[in-house]
């Protein structure tokens, strides 16, 4: 007689060629699992855990994923994974027939069964499920990663999320958050008048964000056609049709670098509406992400990236002038003169990008990103930024070298971008034309000249304030995620060698 040799003692190879000769065995005998077709549940382990005083006794039916096998004599106890959590199956010989009891013995750890049975409380206290009747409605060929191992290479987890989310259950807490999230936003707007509404992902022109697009043929229109880098302007053409609230939730798409910040592919929120500015849009994205938190989470407080984060509503608002003075003691209100500006910025070690421009505007943006962004831990706003990096925002009527235009910054991270959005067509046309001769001193991240955008605000547009909120980052604000890689399912992943 053969040795009995235990699973978990076995080769990868061998576990594997075990489960296709059961997988063989069944078919052989007309009881192949993978003709099943449905299975009705009328409970799930949460509902039974948290009502068992009524349901116990009560008959149950449930399907899932068997996590855990314990014991081989008369009884076998096993985890039953679902949607809902987990439960403990109690499989007696005496409870059910002995043909049915064998072969269910003959499971495998990763197996979808279909279970019937009564709620009941074990000696030990464990609330399971005494199963009658058991049913294999999918054969699992490949082995689970090792029970106190699992599956805890990142890198794998997010190539093989299917597997990441059978073995770490918590991990589904993160995805269940940004459900929530996008359904609170949604829900919000909406309750504001705001519309949903689509706009193309393919465009002829790559606009509305300084980033560089990902390029695709169109084969029967013979052109090549680039992904959205943002949803901007055609929601400024619904604006200026008449849609005065409109938001797109979408995809967008950029050809850069991947950290833990940046994924190729993203999510955002962006919406528009007429006659508000900048400062509506400030209360808005303040109203989302506390109201969110306070919503799913029952807490302003959080914490992210080490840090403990209050987002109590009332949040600080500081323009990018008063934020340079306190954090680089520069005074760009007390600095008129170009060559001053950028002396000034020298001095403390800002150093400007070679293809800008070396002006009042640049130098204050600079010294901002190098040397302030890192300070801003709580939810600030930073307003009025230089109309040099800013090519659709209104100017100020204060001062013309700045615009309405405001980021919001958590734990140093940008969450939020707005304006008061320029509706001035020959203003917009010369700030375009500054783009263009930036791309073609070779800064390919900067706007393309859209025409037919152009055109459209030549019939009038009114003031408008607009705003995008990055999705991702909002998500791993709520859950506590140090990358986004920990809030999309599928993030991209560079291509394993052979």
């Amino acid at each position: 007689m053969a040795k009995f040799v235990p699973q978990a003692e076995m080769s990868y190879s061998d576990q594997v060629q075990v489960r296709r000769d059961k997988l063989f065995n069944l078919q052989a005998e007309g009881l192949d699992p993978f003709r099943e077709t449905r299975f009705v549940s009328t409970s799930d382990s949460a509902t039974i855990k948290g009502h068992f005083e009524e349901m116990e006794g009560n008959t149950v039916s449930l399907a899932g994923r068997l996590m855990s096998k314990r014991g081989m004599g008369k009884v076998v106890f096993c985890d039953l994974q679902d949607n809902a959590g987990r439960i403990q199956l109690y499989v007696k010989i005496d409870e059910m027939e002995e043909a049915d009891f064998n072969r269910f013995k003959k499971n495998d750890i990763g197996d979808i069964v279909g279970v019937t049975g009564d709620v009941f409380r074990t000696q030990r206290g464990e609330i399971s499920v005494r199963v009658h009747q058991a049913k294999l409605l999918s054969k699992a060929l490949l082995p689970l990663p090792e029970k106190f191992h699992g599956l805890t290479d990142r890198e794998i987890r997010y190539r093989q999320r299917y597997v990441d989310l059978m073995v770490n259950p918590e991990v589904k807490r993160n995805f269940v958050i940004r459900s929530r999230f996008m359904k609170y936003m949604r829900k919000y707007l909406d309750d504001r008048n705001y519309m949903e509404v689509e706009t193309p992902v393919l465009n002829t022109i790559a606009g509305g964000a300084a980033a560089r697009p990902f390029i695709t043929h169109h084969n029967t229109l013979d052109i090549n056609m680039y992904m959205r880098i943002a949803t901007e302007l055609p929601l400024k053409r619904l604006i200026i049709g008449g849609m005065d609230r409109v938001y797109e939730i979408g995809r967008i798409f950029r050809n850069e670098g991947m950290d833990p910040k940046h994924n190729p592919e993203f999510t955002t929120v962006e919406l528009y509406q007429a006659y508000a500015d900048f400062h509506d849009m400030m209360d808005i994205a303040e109203g989302i992400i506390s109201g969110a938190a306070k919503e799913i989470l029952g807490t302003y407080e959080v914490e992210w990236m080490g840090e403990k984060i209050d987002l109590t509503p009332a949040w600080r608002r500081m323009t990018m002038v008063e934020a340079v003075k306190e954090y680089v003691g520069i005074d760009f209100d007390a600095i008129s003169d170009d060559a001053e500006a950028v002396a000034a910025a020298k001095e403390k070690g800002v150093e400007l990008a070679d293809a800008a421009e070396k002006t009042w505007g640049n130098a204050l943006y600079a010294c901002f990103d190098q040397k302030v962004e890192e300070h801003l831990i709580q939810p600030t706003f930073i307003t009025m930024y230089p109309v040099e990096v800013s090519p659709l925002t209104k100017r100020s009527p204060l001062d013309p070298r700045l615009t309405e235009r405001f980021e919001l910054f958590v734990c140093h991270s940008e969450l939020a971008n707005a304006y008061s959005e320029l509706n001035d067509p020959i203003d917009q046309r010369a700030r375009f034309m500054k783009q263009v001769e930036q791309r073609e001193r070779g800064d390919d991240e900067t706007e393309m000249l859209d025409e037919d955008f152009l055109n459209a605000m030549e019939y009038g547009m009114p003031p408008t304030g607009g705003m995008g909120i990055g999705i991702d980052r909002a998500v791993m604000l709520l859950t506590g995620a140090d990358t986004i890689r920990e809030v999309i399912l599928f993030p991209t992943m560079k291509p394993l060698s052979d």
